[in-house]
C-alpha cells in the first residue's frame, strides 16, 4: 500500500495532504514536524476562533490565517496546547494580513508539543483544500472497503470450493502478511495460519509467544481482535498479530467480513457435529432397545467410526439433571460429544459418544483390552464426561450429572447393559454425588423407581419413618440424617459418631430417641432393611 495513501484510522497523511493541489499552490513549509508528517488526517476544518480546539475531536487538519490565534505569547502557546490535548493532525497557517511570519512563541509551543506547524506562502482557498483532502479520505476509504471485500469474496469462493477455516484463515493471512490465529473465546487456539512470506515461521511459535503468553496482560500492541458471533455471544475470536508487516486498517475490515463467514462455517460445522451426535445416540439407543441386533452391530459401529478390537465392550450413561435439558446452549451437546471423544482418544481409548438431548442422556460404548481395566478406564471416562460437560456450559448451578457404568461383555452384553446402565441413571437422580455409579450396586435404587408412582410405596415409607419425618418437621436437632448416617455405616456407632461429629453418649441419645418414636429396635436385621428402604423410597415419593 503506498505509504502517503490511507492512513491508520482510514484518513490519509499529513505528507498526502500536502501534495494534494490544493495545499501545494500554497507553497507550503513545514516549520515544525518534518518527522511527524505519516499523521493521519480524518477530516479538515477551517476556523478562526480562539476556542477552535473545544469544537475538534482530533486528527482534524486545522486551516487558520491566524485571527484567533490571539496577540500576546501567552495565548499563542495556550492555543497550541489546547491543539496538542485534542491530537489533531497538523495545523496550517496561511501567512499574509494576519501575519507575515509566524510567531516565535507560536512556533517553540508546537515543536515542544509535538504538532506539525506548516505556513503557507500564498492564498489559498480554504473549501478547495476542505473537498480535495476530503474526496481523497473518502476515496481512501472506498479502497479500503474495495480491497476488503475482495479476501471477502476469496473466502467466499473458497466455501463453495469444499475449503473450510484454515482456507479462510490462510487467505487472511496472506492479505494481512502477517499470522492469523482463530482462538475460543476463553483464549485456547482452534486454528493457525500464516503467510507464505514468512516461510520458516512456524505460527504456533508465534502464537504462545506473542499471544498465549499475553493473557493478564492483555493483547501484544498492534494486535486486531475480531470476535465471531454466534447465538448472541463471542463463539470465538479472530487474532492478527503484526509479526511481518504492520497491521492497517484494511486489515481489521477484511478480519471483520472473515469473522462473519467463520460464524457461518461454525454453525454449520457446530450443526453438523450435533447432527452425528445424535445419530449415533440413535444407534447407541437403538441396540439398547433391541431394534438393532448384535450380529449387526459391529459392522454398524465400524460406520460410525467406532473400532474397538477384540476386547470387550463398556457400556456407559451420563444422564444430566432436567434443567441442563431445559436451558441447554445451542450447540452444547456437540461440545460435549466432541470433547470426551478427543480426551479419551488422546490416551488411546476407543469410544462412541451419542447424545439424547431430549432425554438429557449421553450413552457411549467404551472398548476395553480386558475387564481388569474396568474400574480405571471408568474414571478416565467419568472424569472426561463431567470436563465435557463444564466445556459445552451444560452443567446448571446445583446438581451434577449421573455416570453409571454397566457391565463390560460382548455386543449381546453391551445392549443390555447400555438399557440398564440408562434405566440406573434415571433412577440415580438425587443420591450423593460420586464420580461414577456402578450400575450391578443401584439394582434397589431401580427397582424402587420402577415403583415410584405406587400407592404402596408411599405407604411404606410413611409406616416406616412417619414419626421421625413429623419430628423433624416441628424439632431440633433433626433425627433422619442420624438414622440414615447410621445405617450407612451398617449399625457401627463409631463411625456414625465421627461422621455426625458427635460424641457418644449424644448419638446414643438420638438412637434411642428414633427406637422410640418408631417403636422398633435398631439392632433388628428385619428393621434395618426396612428403614434403609424407606429411606432411599422416601427421595422417589416426594420426601427429598
Amino acid at each position: 500500500m503506498n505509504m502517503h495513501g490511507p492512513a491508520d484510522g482510514g484518513g490519509i497523511t499529513v505528507q498526502r495532504a500536502l501534495e494534494l493541489p490544493g495545499l501545494r499552490s500554497g507553497l507550503p513549509e513545514v516549520v515544525v514536524g518534518a518527522d511527524r508528517l505519516q499523521r493521519t488526517v480524518r477530516w479538515v476544518h477551517a476556523g478562526e476562533v480562539p476556542n477552535i480546539a473545544s469544537l475538534l475531536k482530533g486528527g482534524e487538519l486545522l486551516l487558520t490565517t491566524g485571527l484567533g490565534l490571539g496577540t500576546r505569547p501567552a495565548e499563542q502557546r495556550a492555543f497550541v496546547r489546547k491543539l496538542a490535548e485534542r491530537q489533531i493532525a497538523a495545523l496550517v497557517v496561511e501567512l499574509g494580513p494576519r501575519f507575515a511570519r509566524l510567531p516565535t512563541a507560536l512556533v517553540e509551543a508546537a515543536r515542544s508539543a509535538g504538532l506539525p506547524l506548516v505556513q503557507l506562502h500564498r492564498e489559498v482557498p480554504f473549501v478547495t483544500v476542505t473537498e480535495e483532502v476530503h474526496t481523497e479520505i473518502v476515496n481512501g476509504h472506498y479502497t479500503l472497503l474495495k480491497e476488503a471485500e475482495e479476501v471477502h469474496r476469496r473466502c467466499t469462493q473458497a466455501l463453495l470450493g469444499g475449503g473450510g477455516v484454515p482456507q479462510v484463515l490462510a487467505i487472511l493471512a496472506e492479505f494481512a502478511a502477517n499470522p492469523v490465529f482463530l482462538e475460543t473465546a476463553d483464549g485456547q487456539l482452534l486454528y493457525a495460519a500464516g503467510p507464505s512470506s514468512a516461510a520458516g515461521v512456524d505460527p504456533l511459535q508465534v502464537w504462545e509467544g506473542l499471544r498465549g503468553r499475553s493473557r493478564e496482560s492483555g493483547p501484544p500492541a498492534n494486535a486486531v481482535l475480531v470476535d465471531v458471533p454466534g447465538g448472541g455471544s463471542v463463539r470465538a475470536r479472530i487474532a492478527l498479530l503484526a509479526v511481518g508487516a504492520p497491521l492497517l486498517p484494511v486489515h481489521r475490515i477484511a478480519a471483520e467480513r472473515a469473522a462473519g463467514i467463520l460464524a457461518v462455517v461454525l454453525m454449520q460445522a457446530r450443526q453438523e457435529e450435533e447432527l452425528a451426535a445424535r445419530g449415533r445416540g440413535d444407534f447407541l439407543t437403538d441396540l439398547a432397545e433391541g431394534r438393532i441386533a448384535a450380529q449387526d452391530a459391529p459392522g454398524q459401529a465400524r460406520v460410525l467410526g467406532f473400532k474397538p478390537g477384540d476386547g470387550p465392550l463398556l457400556p456407559v450413561v451420563m444422564r444430566l439433571p432436567e434443567d441442563t435439558v431445559a436451558f441447554a446452549p445451542g450447540g452444547g451437546w456437540a461440545v460435549l460429544a466432541r470433547a470426551v471423544s478427543e480426551e479419551l482418544a488422546s490416551v488411546g481409548v476407543p469410544v462412541l459418544v451419542g447424545v439424547r438431548p431430549v432425554e438429557g442422556r449421553v450413552p457411549l460404548l467404551v472398548g476395553l483390552r480386558g475387564e481388569s481395566e474396568r474400574t480405571a478406564v471408568a474414571d478416565r471416562v467419568a472424569a472426561a464426561l463431567r470436563s465435557g460437560v463444564e466445556r459445552a456450559g451444560l452443567r446448571p448451578a446445583g446438581r451434577a450429572p449421573v455416570v453409571v457404568v454397566g457391565v463390560a461383555g460382548g455386543w449381546v452384553a453391551a445392549s443390555a447393559g447400555l438399557r440398564h446402565a440408562a434405566e440406573t441413571a434415571t433412577a440415580a437422580q438425587g443420591l450423593s454425588d460420586r464420580p461414577w455409579y456402578d450400575a450391578r450396586r443401584l439394582d434397589t435404587e431401580l427397582l424402587l423407581w420402577r415403583l415410584r408412582d405406587h400407592p404402596d410405596l408411599a405407604a411404606f415409607v410413611d409406616r416406616a419413618i412417619g414419626p421421625l419425618i413429623e419430628h423433624d418437621a416441628r424439632a431440633k436437632p433433626p433425627l433422619l440424617p442420624t438414622l440414615s448416617t447410621y445405617l450407612t455405616h451398617a449399625g457401627r456407632k463409631a463411625e456414625t459418631a465421627r461422621e455426625l461429629h458427635l460424641n457418644r453418649q449424644t448419638l446414643y441419645n438420638r438412637l434411642a430417641r428414633i427406637a422410640e418414636l418408631l417403636g422398633t429396635d435398631l439392632d433388628d436385621p428385619q428393621t434395618v432393611l426396612a428403614l434403609s428402604l424407606a429411606l432411599r423410597a422416601r427421595r422417589l415419593v416426594g420426601g427429598g
